[in-house]
């Protein structure tokens, strides 16, 4: 048994992940795959990757460009979810602000630094022709710590996926202004230098068997009532959420890469451009 060690965010996305190592898909390949929820996201998953903590990071797209470009010897092999995240734009419920335009130069709570909670503030103060560099920050942590700033003002929005929120608008702790959806494929699948080096076939075969997952994945008997018993949404929720939502077997193309990396140039995000070789590789 080969152990290797994968991170994500506990949301529904990563449901076929969970499903396969419940079904020990990977374990009939003689892969011990350790699966670590990261409620912090994005940003967390980079350092870990740094630290060797993780060996497989599902990431935010935005992210971990970023990172890589900065030094992080991690590679993209995949995309996972090739439509965009469609965050919602968050206040506390009972706060005075009732448009997007009254959050210009208030306080945005993010997961931490480098996560897609702080970049695509950004993307939106760039949309809204706001001062970027006027963006101000409270780190927060997890949607639990954000929770907790909008409601006692020590920050004012929040963005975050818009569907894995809802329960908190149906529950009148916050309200929805605005949506902002990533201009790019949400999540990808990153692996470190080293493991890639090492253990290139181990990789190819977790790939294989999350695509056969991820391929099917829509027509699994129930999977809209598994999604909402699970991650506690209502059941007419999932159905939008899926039909909004396209899982990936294809790897990143240039082209794209180039989008990533030209608007998060625009943005002063990162200072410089990565080669294609030097964030992607195909296993």
């Amino acid at each position: 048994m080969k152990t290797i060690k994968i991170a994500g965010v506990p949301e529904h996305f990563n449901l076929p992940w969970h499903l396969s190592l419940e079904n020990k898909e990977f374990e009939s390949q003689n892969i011990d795959l350790q699966w670590r929820d990261v409620p912090e996201g994005t940003g967390k998953m980079c350092q870990m990757l740094r630290d060797g903590e993780t060996d497989i990071a599902v990431i935010l797209s935005e992210g971990i460009v970023k990172d890589i470009v900065a030094g992080n010897p991690t590679k993209i092999v995949q995309v996972y979810v090739d439509s965009p995240l469609i965050w919602g734009i968050h206040v506390a419920a009972k706060s005075n602000y009732k448009t997007l335009a009254d959050l210009e130069n208030t306080k945005v709570a993010i997961s931490r630094l480098g996560s897609g909670s702080q970049l695509m503030a950004y993307v939106n103060a760039y949309n809204q022709g706001w001062e970027t560099d006027k963006l101000r920050f409270k780190i927060v942590n997890t949607i639990d710590g954000a929770v907790e700033a909008l409601t006692n003002g020590t920050a004012d929005y929040f963005m975050w996926e818009r569907f894995m929120t809802k329960p908190l608008v149906d529950k009148g702790i916050f309200r929805r202004i605005a949506d902002c959806p990533t201009p790019w494929p949400c999540f990808v699948i990153a692996v470190r230098d080293e493991i890639l080096e090492k253990e290139p076939e181990i990789i190819h075969k977790i790939l294989a068997i999350i695509n056969k997952k991820t391929a099917s994945f829509k027509s699994i008997p129930d999977i809209d009532s598994v999604l909402a018993h699970k991650y506690q949404q209502k059941t007419a929720d999932i159905q939008e959420w899926l039909s909004l939502t396209e899982w990936s077997q294809e790897q990143l193309t240039e082209e794209m890469l180039n989008n990533i990396q030209n608007q998060l140039l625009k943005l002063k995000i990162i200072n410089k451009i990565g080669t294609f070789d030097e964030i992607v590789k195909t296993v």
